[in-house]
């Protein structure tokens, strides 16, 4: 049985090891072995982008978690967007990470609708994410659950630059 909470800084490492697995698992193919080792020690490990965010109040974090541990994860925060699309209604949504493991459980739409009841509950009207142009899986999800591509954000890894497509559902 999967449980669903908020994670607390206790969780900072079982997180840390889950969210670097999958993105090495979906990514790590993606850029050269100097960039992919640039970009996971910037934003995993102990001094990673993700426990300091972890740690931050501006960002939320559910946890789905079972016996053997982390195997998924949401995170809502404050936008990095610099003007390519209008953000002052809507929540991001960070990451959406699941073990692929679990791909296909139902996992990704429990953590998406705890999401969406937090924009909600904050009176936003749109959810905001990027989805990198590649990841066909993330793409598909993301359009079943009502999700539109309204714009590109150029996404650095180490010196490489991939597109990124900004998604929107309004809630």
């Amino acid at each position: 049985m999967i449980d669903y909470r908020p994670a607390t800084p206790a969780d900072a490492e079982p997180l840390d090891t889950m969210a670097r697995a999958v993105w090495l698992a979906t990514f790590g193919h993606s850029a050269p072995a100097d960039d992919i080792a640039a970009y996971v020690a910037q934003h995993y490990g102990a001094a990673g982008t993700l426990r300091r965010q972890l740690l931050d109040p501006a960002f939320d974090f559910q946890l789905a978690v079972d016996g053997a541990g982390v195997v998924g994860y949401c995170k809502l925060g404050p936008t990095f967007f610099a003007g390519e699309v209008p953000t002052d209604d809507a929540l991001h949504l960070h990451q959406l990470y699941v073990d692929p493991a679990r791909h296909g459980s139902g996992v990704a739409a429990r953590l998406l609708d705890w999401a969406h009841d937090v924009a909600r509950s904050r009176g936003k009207s749109a959810i905001l994410l990027t989805v990198w142009e590649e990841n066909g899986r993330a793409r598909a999800f993301y359009a079943k659950h009502g999700f539109v591509h309204v714009g590109d954000y150029a996404f650095q890894t180490g010196s490489q630059i991939d597109r990124d497509l900004i998604m929107r559902r309004e809630l």
